[in-house]
């Protein structure tokens, strides 16, 4: 009454950012929340038939659901996760394939067990490789060795390209970047720890 007979959503508040976000949206059904902590966004998929819903007339569900939680919201079907997923695993499928010079199946179970990266399959204990059926610690230790191998010599690439750069030795140095960030850093022109600190 005292908003002149406004509709007002009441959204129960939670410190988790994904049930949030469904409350939010309601009354639509949310099947999954996935979660980028990195560029504050989640997507959000809902059933096919409930996707005008979700997004509102001319986006205004989504954006004041947005708004409300402070990060980005993408709303998507279950078919478009569906396709965006598959497209996903045979990206990653081709990427094992070529670069740890196995077969279609070994390079699918890779995928099918979680890894995302080579740098996954460097870091991770032998044993989590053999893990996965029909594998063994054999053969986990030669896909190990070549996703290693394979690694190295993109850094060993990318530091040649580099001394192209006069980049500073702090930089070059520097914690958490390594050969292919600090090229990427050179070829913006980001050549000091200066430039570094300064960008966004």
């Amino acid at each position: 009454n005292e908003l002149n007979g406004e509709k007002v959503d009441i959204v129960t508040w939670s410190d988790d950012i994904a049930t949030l976000a469904v409350g939010a949206l309601k009354p639509v059904e949310a099947m999954k929340v996935l979660v980028d902590e990195v560029d504050r966004s989640l997507d959000v998929v809902v059933p096919d038939d409930q996707l005008s819903i979700a997004i509102g007339r001319r986006g205004q569900n989504v954006r004041l659901a947005s708004q409300l939680i402070g990060w980005h919201i993408n709303v998507l079907t279950e078919t478009q996760e569906a396709e965006r997923r598959q497209k996903e695993i045979l990206e990653l499928t081709g990427l094992f394939k070529d670069s740890l010079d196995v077969d279609d199946v070994i390079a699918h179970l890779l995928v099918t067990e979680g890894f995302t990266s080579l740098e996954d399959l460097s870091l991770v204990p032998l044993e989590d490789i053999a893990a996965i059926e029909g594998f063994d610690m054999d053969v986990a230790t030669e896909i190990q060795n070549r996703a290693k191998t394979f690694i190295q010599a993109k850094n060993d690439a990318a530091l040649t390209e580099l001394k192209a750069f006069k980049m500073e030795k702090a930089l070059l140095q520097f914690e958490g970047l390594n050969p292919e960030m600090l090229l990427v850093l050179a070829q913006a022109n980001v050549l000091t720890l200066e430039d570094f600190a300064d960008l966004a």
